[in-house]
Protein backbone atom coordinates (compact mmCIF):
# COMPACT_ATOMS: atom_id res chain seq x y z
CA UNK A 1 0.00 0.00 0.00
CA UNK A 2 1.24 3.54 -0.97
CA UNK A 3 1.91 5.90 1.90
CA UNK A 4 -0.54 8.39 0.92
CA UNK A 5 -3.64 9.08 3.85
CA UNK A 6 -6.74 11.64 3.35
CA UNK A 7 -8.12 12.50 7.23
CA UNK A 8 -11.60 13.24 7.13
CA UNK A 9 -14.97 13.36 9.57
CA UNK A 10 -12.99 16.57 11.63
CA UNK A 11 -13.77 20.10 11.32
CA UNK A 12 -9.67 20.28 10.46
CA UNK A 13 -6.35 20.74 11.87
CA UNK A 14 -4.71 22.47 14.06
CA UNK A 15 -7.05 20.53 16.70
CA UNK A 16 -9.44 23.59 18.27
CA UNK A 17 -12.63 21.86 18.74
CA UNK A 18 -12.55 17.99 20.05
CA UNK A 19 -10.86 14.43 20.91
CA UNK A 20 -11.17 13.69 16.53
CA UNK A 21 -9.58 17.39 15.77
CA UNK A 22 -6.55 16.34 18.22
CA UNK A 23 -6.16 12.82 17.16
CA UNK A 24 -5.90 13.65 13.64
CA UNK A 25 -3.85 16.59 14.51
CA UNK A 26 -1.15 14.15 16.08
CA UNK A 27 -2.27 11.04 13.80
CA UNK A 28 -0.96 13.40 10.71
CA UNK A 29 1.91 15.05 12.26
CA UNK A 30 3.01 11.43 13.14
CA UNK A 31 2.82 9.89 9.42
CA UNK A 32 4.27 12.82 7.78
CA UNK A 33 7.27 12.49 10.28
CA UNK A 34 7.07 8.62 9.50
CA UNK A 35 7.17 9.83 5.34
CA UNK A 36 3.64 9.69 4.28
CA UNK A 37 2.13 11.81 2.45
CA UNK A 38 -1.14 13.25 4.44
CA UNK A 39 -4.22 15.69 3.64
CA UNK A 40 -6.57 16.51 6.31
CA UNK A 41 -9.86 18.26 5.21
CA UNK A 42 -10.97 21.40 7.01
CA UNK A 43 -14.36 23.45 7.53
CA UNK A 44 -14.47 26.74 6.95
CA UNK A 45 -17.40 29.20 7.95
CA UNK A 46 -18.28 31.25 4.84
CA UNK A 47 -18.81 31.04 1.25
CA UNK A 48 -15.86 31.14 -1.12
CA UNK A 49 -14.11 28.45 -3.30
CA UNK A 50 -11.76 25.03 -2.19
CA UNK A 51 -8.53 26.03 -1.48
CA UNK A 52 -5.26 24.94 0.04
CA UNK A 53 -2.42 25.25 2.00
CA UNK A 54 0.08 23.67 3.72
CA UNK A 55 0.77 23.11 7.98
CA UNK A 56 3.63 21.72 9.30
CA UNK A 57 4.61 19.52 6.41
CA UNK A 58 0.58 18.40 6.15
CA UNK A 59 -1.78 18.88 3.26
CA UNK A 60 -4.88 20.88 4.52
CA UNK A 61 -7.82 21.14 2.07
CA UNK A 62 -10.00 23.83 3.16
CA UNK A 63 -13.60 23.77 2.29
CA UNK A 64 -15.73 26.66 3.07
CA UNK A 65 -19.67 25.87 4.32
CA UNK A 66 -22.04 28.74 4.90
CA UNK A 67 -24.75 26.95 6.27
CA UNK A 68 -24.61 26.07 10.21
CA UNK A 69 -24.81 23.37 12.38
CA UNK A 70 -25.75 20.07 11.21
CA UNK A 71 -26.44 20.65 7.61
CA UNK A 72 -23.58 22.67 7.30
CA UNK A 73 -21.80 19.63 8.30
CA UNK A 74 -23.30 16.82 6.03
CA UNK A 75 -22.64 19.47 3.42
CA UNK A 76 -18.95 19.85 4.15
CA UNK A 77 -18.63 16.01 4.74
CA UNK A 78 -20.24 15.52 1.13
CA UNK A 79 -17.95 18.03 -0.45
CA UNK A 80 -14.87 16.75 1.27
CA UNK A 81 -15.70 13.02 0.14
CA UNK A 82 -16.48 14.21 -3.63
CA UNK A 83 -12.52 16.24 -3.47
CA UNK A 84 -10.76 13.01 -1.62
CA UNK A 85 -12.39 10.20 -4.06
CA UNK A 86 -10.77 11.89 -6.96
CA UNK A 87 -7.33 11.50 -5.74
CA UNK A 88 -5.42 7.77 -5.16
CA UNK A 89 -4.47 7.04 -1.64
CA UNK A 90 -6.05 5.19 1.36
CA UNK A 91 -8.99 7.08 3.45
CA UNK A 92 -10.02 7.22 7.14
CA UNK A 93 -13.20 8.67 7.77
CA UNK A 94 -13.32 9.88 11.56
CA UNK A 95 -16.76 8.92 12.64
CA UNK A 96 -19.60 7.74 10.73
CA UNK A 97 -22.61 10.29 10.65
CA UNK A 98 -22.09 10.60 6.94
CA UNK A 99 -21.14 7.21 6.15
CA UNK A 100 -23.62 6.71 3.95
CA UNK A 101 -21.28 9.37 1.16
CA UNK A 102 -18.58 6.46 1.68
CA UNK A 103 -20.80 4.51 -1.41
CA UNK A 104 -18.89 6.81 -3.46
CA UNK A 105 -15.21 5.60 -2.23
CA UNK A 106 -16.54 1.94 -3.12
CA UNK A 107 -17.59 3.14 -6.52
CA UNK A 108 -14.07 4.91 -7.11
CA UNK A 109 -11.92 1.75 -5.92
CA UNK A 110 -10.97 3.30 -2.70
CA UNK A 111 -9.59 1.46 0.40
CA UNK A 112 -11.38 3.39 3.57
CA UNK A 113 -10.92 2.80 6.95
CA UNK A 114 -13.57 4.28 9.23
CA UNK A 115 -13.53 4.83 13.15
CA UNK A 116 -17.08 3.94 14.42
CA UNK A 117 -16.74 6.33 17.18
CA UNK A 118 -19.92 5.24 19.80
CA UNK A 119 -23.22 3.70 19.31
CA UNK A 120 -24.31 7.29 18.75
CA UNK A 121 -28.15 6.22 18.05
CA UNK A 122 -28.82 5.44 21.38
CA UNK A 123 -27.89 8.04 22.70
CA UNK A 124 -30.86 9.88 24.74
CA UNK A 125 -30.44 13.93 23.86
CA UNK A 126 -31.31 12.41 20.02
CA UNK A 127 -35.24 12.61 19.05
CA UNK A 128 -36.54 10.03 16.56
CA UNK A 129 -35.57 11.73 13.18
CA UNK A 130 -31.72 12.19 14.70
CA UNK A 131 -31.67 8.61 16.05
CA UNK A 132 -32.88 6.74 12.54
CA UNK A 133 -30.02 8.70 10.76
CA UNK A 134 -27.59 7.56 13.21
CA UNK A 135 -28.54 4.41 13.16
CA UNK A 136 -28.69 3.88 9.35
CA UNK A 137 -25.61 5.91 9.18
CA UNK A 138 -23.57 2.87 11.48
CA UNK A 139 -25.58 0.12 9.34
CA UNK A 140 -23.95 1.72 6.19
CA UNK A 141 -20.33 2.62 7.78
CA UNK A 142 -20.42 -1.10 9.05
CA UNK A 143 -21.41 -2.41 5.16
CA UNK A 144 -19.05 0.21 3.24
CA UNK A 145 -16.08 0.54 5.16
CA UNK A 146 -12.79 -1.92 3.88
CA UNK A 147 -12.27 -2.05 7.65
CA UNK A 148 -13.50 -0.42 10.76
CA UNK A 149 -12.02 0.79 13.68
CA UNK A 150 -13.54 -0.04 17.07
CA UNK A 151 -12.30 2.38 20.16
CA UNK A 152 -13.21 -0.46 22.73
CA UNK A 153 -14.17 -3.96 22.95
CA UNK A 154 -17.95 -3.28 23.35
CA UNK A 155 -17.89 -1.04 20.40
CA UNK A 156 -16.65 -4.01 18.06
CA UNK A 157 -18.90 -6.53 20.03
CA UNK A 158 -21.74 -4.44 18.93
CA UNK A 159 -20.31 -4.04 15.44
CA UNK A 160 -19.88 -8.16 14.85
CA UNK A 161 -23.70 -7.86 14.91
CA UNK A 162 -23.15 -6.10 11.54
CA UNK A 163 -19.77 -7.63 9.85
CA UNK A 164 -16.97 -10.10 10.45
CA UNK A 165 -15.00 -9.78 13.43
CA UNK A 166 -12.12 -10.08 10.59
CA UNK A 167 -13.10 -6.43 9.74
CA UNK A 168 -12.88 -4.90 12.71
CA UNK A 169 -9.73 -3.64 14.61
CA UNK A 170 -10.04 -2.51 17.94
CA UNK A 171 -7.76 0.69 18.51
CA UNK A 172 -8.37 2.84 22.06
CA UNK A 173 -8.81 6.58 22.27
CA UNK A 174 -5.28 8.31 23.92
CA UNK A 175 -4.36 11.07 26.15
CA UNK A 176 -1.11 12.65 27.48
CA UNK A 177 -0.10 12.17 30.82
CA UNK A 178 0.00 15.19 33.10
CA UNK A 179 3.09 15.07 35.46
CA UNK A 180 2.72 18.53 36.95
CA UNK A 181 0.18 21.80 36.76
CA UNK A 182 0.08 25.56 37.63
CA UNK A 183 -1.34 25.15 41.69
CA UNK A 184 -2.11 28.93 40.76
CA UNK A 185 -4.85 28.14 38.14
CA UNK A 186 -7.43 26.67 40.64
CA UNK A 187 -7.69 30.20 42.50
CA UNK A 188 -10.32 31.57 39.67
CA UNK A 189 -12.85 28.45 40.64
CA UNK A 190 -12.71 28.80 44.55
CA UNK A 191 -10.29 25.08 44.94
CA UNK A 192 -7.98 23.91 46.63
CA UNK A 193 -5.86 21.33 45.96
CA UNK A 194 -7.10 17.97 46.86
CA UNK A 195 -9.95 19.56 48.20
CA UNK A 196 -12.57 19.04 46.02
CA UNK A 197 -13.87 16.39 43.03
CA UNK A 198 -14.70 17.12 39.55
CA UNK A 199 -17.35 16.52 36.94
CA UNK A 200 -16.03 17.25 33.05
CA UNK A 201 -19.27 16.08 30.90
CA UNK A 202 -21.79 17.77 28.50
CA UNK A 203 -25.13 17.98 30.71
CA UNK A 204 -27.26 15.03 29.77
CA UNK A 205 -29.52 12.80 31.26
CA UNK A 206 -26.50 9.71 29.93
CA UNK A 207 -23.86 11.38 31.98
CA UNK A 208 -25.56 10.78 34.87
CA UNK A 209 -24.86 15.08 36.20
CA UNK A 210 -28.12 15.02 38.28
CA UNK A 211 -27.23 12.12 40.37
CA UNK A 212 -24.21 13.03 41.15
CA UNK A 213 -24.98 16.32 42.05
CA UNK A 214 -27.72 14.69 44.65
CA UNK A 215 -25.68 12.09 45.98
CA UNK A 216 -23.05 15.03 46.53
CA UNK A 217 -25.71 17.24 48.11
CA UNK A 218 -27.30 14.60 50.42
CA UNK A 219 -24.88 16.16 53.28
CA UNK A 220 -21.79 18.44 53.98
CA UNK A 221 -18.97 16.59 52.76
CA UNK A 222 -16.03 19.18 53.93
CA UNK A 223 -14.83 19.08 50.26
CA UNK A 224 -16.34 21.09 46.87
CA UNK A 225 -17.54 19.61 43.84
CA UNK A 226 -16.39 21.40 40.79
CA UNK A 227 -19.18 20.57 37.81
CA UNK A 228 -17.43 22.07 34.35
CA UNK A 229 -19.60 22.61 31.54
CA UNK A 230 -22.74 24.89 30.79
CA UNK A 231 -25.62 25.29 33.00
CA UNK A 232 -28.79 27.41 32.49
CA UNK A 233 -31.92 27.84 34.56
CA UNK A 234 -33.97 28.45 31.40
CA UNK A 235 -32.80 24.32 30.45
CA UNK A 236 -35.07 22.16 31.73
CA UNK A 237 -31.87 19.51 32.55
CA UNK A 238 -29.66 21.88 33.54
CA UNK A 239 -32.17 24.00 35.91
CA UNK A 240 -32.91 20.44 38.42
CA UNK A 241 -28.87 20.11 38.87
CA UNK A 242 -29.04 23.37 39.86
CA UNK A 243 -31.49 22.98 41.89
CA UNK A 244 -30.16 19.69 43.35
CA UNK A 245 -26.85 21.45 44.03
CA UNK A 246 -25.49 22.11 47.83
CA UNK A 247 -23.74 24.97 48.65
CA UNK A 248 -20.73 22.86 48.12
CA UNK A 249 -21.34 22.18 44.46
CA UNK A 250 -19.53 25.08 42.39
CA UNK A 251 -20.36 25.51 38.45
CA UNK A 252 -17.67 27.30 37.06
CA UNK A 253 -19.07 27.44 33.29
CA UNK A 254 -17.50 25.34 30.27
CA UNK A 255 -13.48 25.77 30.18
CA UNK A 256 -11.83 25.27 27.39
CA UNK A 257 -8.25 26.17 27.73
CA UNK A 258 -6.14 23.16 28.49
CA UNK A 259 -3.74 24.74 31.04
CA UNK A 260 -6.76 25.54 33.30
CA UNK A 261 -8.87 22.03 32.21
CA UNK A 262 -4.80 20.07 33.31
CA UNK A 263 -4.45 21.81 36.34
CA UNK A 264 -8.08 21.04 37.31
CA UNK A 265 -7.37 17.47 36.38
CA UNK A 266 -4.36 17.02 38.21
CA UNK A 267 -5.53 18.36 41.39
CA UNK A 268 -8.33 16.61 41.90
CA UNK A 269 -9.00 14.52 44.74
CA UNK A 270 -11.53 12.81 42.65
CA UNK A 271 -12.68 12.37 39.35
CA UNK A 272 -16.11 11.11 38.59
CA UNK A 273 -17.51 10.02 35.27
CA UNK A 274 -20.89 9.34 34.90
CA UNK A 275 -21.28 8.42 30.87
CA UNK A 276 -23.73 5.83 30.57
CA UNK A 277 -22.84 4.57 26.92
CA UNK A 278 -20.42 5.57 24.38
CA UNK A 279 -17.23 3.86 24.18
CA UNK A 280 -13.24 4.59 25.16
CA UNK A 281 -14.50 7.93 26.38
CA UNK A 282 -11.60 10.82 26.33
CA UNK A 283 -12.17 12.61 29.31
CA UNK A 284 -12.06 9.05 31.08
CA UNK A 285 -8.91 8.51 29.08
CA UNK A 286 -7.45 12.00 30.26
CA UNK A 287 -7.99 11.39 34.06
CA UNK A 288 -6.24 8.65 34.10
CA UNK A 289 -3.10 10.24 32.56
CA UNK A 290 -3.55 12.71 35.45
CA UNK A 291 -3.31 9.91 38.35
CA UNK A 292 -6.95 11.07 39.16
CA UNK A 293 -8.80 8.39 41.24
CA UNK A 294 -11.60 7.61 39.24
CA UNK A 295 -15.58 7.02 40.35
CA UNK A 296 -17.06 5.73 37.41
CA UNK A 297 -20.89 4.87 36.44
CA UNK A 298 -20.63 1.23 36.08
CA UNK A 299 -21.08 -0.72 32.84
CA UNK A 300 -18.73 -1.82 30.42
CA UNK A 301 -17.31 0.39 28.42
CA UNK A 302 -16.07 2.53 31.62
CA UNK A 303 -14.81 -0.88 33.26
CA UNK A 304 -13.04 -1.85 30.69
CA UNK A 305 -11.16 1.51 30.39
CA UNK A 306 -10.90 2.95 34.22
CA UNK A 307 -9.98 -0.79 35.20
CA UNK A 308 -10.72 -2.99 38.53
CA UNK A 309 -9.19 -0.33 41.10
CA UNK A 310 -11.28 2.20 40.11
CA UNK A 311 -14.90 2.90 42.08
CA UNK A 312 -18.06 2.52 40.37
CA UNK A 313 -21.82 2.93 40.47
CA UNK A 314 -25.21 2.58 39.58
CA UNK A 315 -27.83 4.90 40.64
CA UNK A 316 -27.72 8.29 43.26
CA UNK A 317 -27.42 5.96 45.95
CA UNK A 318 -24.79 3.98 45.29
CA UNK A 319 -22.90 7.07 44.12
CA UNK A 320 -23.90 8.64 47.45
CA UNK A 321 -22.66 5.23 49.12
CA UNK A 322 -19.01 5.33 47.50
CA UNK A 323 -18.73 9.07 48.56
CA UNK A 324 -19.19 8.23 52.13
CA UNK A 325 -16.57 5.10 51.85
CA UNK A 326 -13.37 6.51 49.68
CA UNK A 327 -13.91 10.71 49.86
CA UNK A 328 -11.64 10.36 53.43
CA UNK A 329 -10.00 7.23 52.77
CA UNK A 330 -6.49 8.25 51.59
CA UNK A 331 -4.99 5.21 51.21
CA UNK A 332 -7.77 3.79 49.26
CA UNK A 333 -7.40 6.88 47.08
CA UNK A 334 -3.67 6.53 46.78
CA UNK A 335 -4.02 3.27 45.38
CA UNK A 336 -6.50 4.08 42.98
CA UNK A 337 -4.27 7.01 41.80
CA UNK A 338 -1.35 4.65 41.22
CA UNK A 339 -3.76 1.93 38.98
CA UNK A 340 -4.93 5.22 36.98
CA UNK A 341 -1.09 5.65 36.14
CA UNK A 342 -0.39 2.12 35.64
CA UNK A 343 -4.00 1.36 33.33
CA UNK A 344 -3.14 4.98 31.06
CA UNK A 345 0.52 3.64 30.36
CA UNK A 346 -0.63 -0.18 29.43
CA UNK A 347 -3.52 1.17 27.10
CA UNK A 348 -3.62 4.78 26.21
CA UNK A 349 -0.58 6.05 25.15
CA UNK A 350 0.35 8.46 21.93
CA UNK A 351 3.03 6.03 21.18
CA UNK A 352 0.77 2.92 21.27
CA UNK A 353 -2.09 4.18 19.76
CA UNK A 354 -0.58 6.04 16.53
CA UNK A 355 1.87 3.11 16.15
CA UNK A 356 -1.01 0.86 15.92
CA UNK A 357 -3.00 3.10 13.48
CA UNK A 358 -0.05 3.04 11.19
CA UNK A 359 0.57 -0.64 11.13
CA UNK A 360 -3.47 -0.86 10.45
CA UNK A 361 -2.71 1.22 7.35
CA UNK A 362 0.07 -0.42 6.35
CA UNK A 363 -1.07 -4.14 6.24
CA UNK A 364 -4.73 -4.46 5.89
Amino acid sequence: MSKQLKILGTRGIPANHGGFETFAEHLALYLKARGWQVTVYCQEDGAGPVHEDVWQGVRRVHIPTSQQGVLGTIIFDWRSTLHAAREPGAVLTLGYNTAVFCLWYRIKGLRNFINMDGIEWRRQKWGLLARSWFYLNERAGAWLGNHLVADHPAIKRHLTTRVSAKKITTIAYRAPRIDTANVDLLAPYGVIANGYAIVIARAEPENSVLEIVRAWSRKPRGLKLLVLGKYEKDHAYQSKVLQAASGEVIFPGAIYQADKVGALRYFARLYIHGHQVGGTNPSLVEALGAANPVLAHDNPFNFWVAGTEAAYFECEDTCSYVFDRILQDEPRLATMRTASLWRHAEAFTWEKILGEYENLLLNT
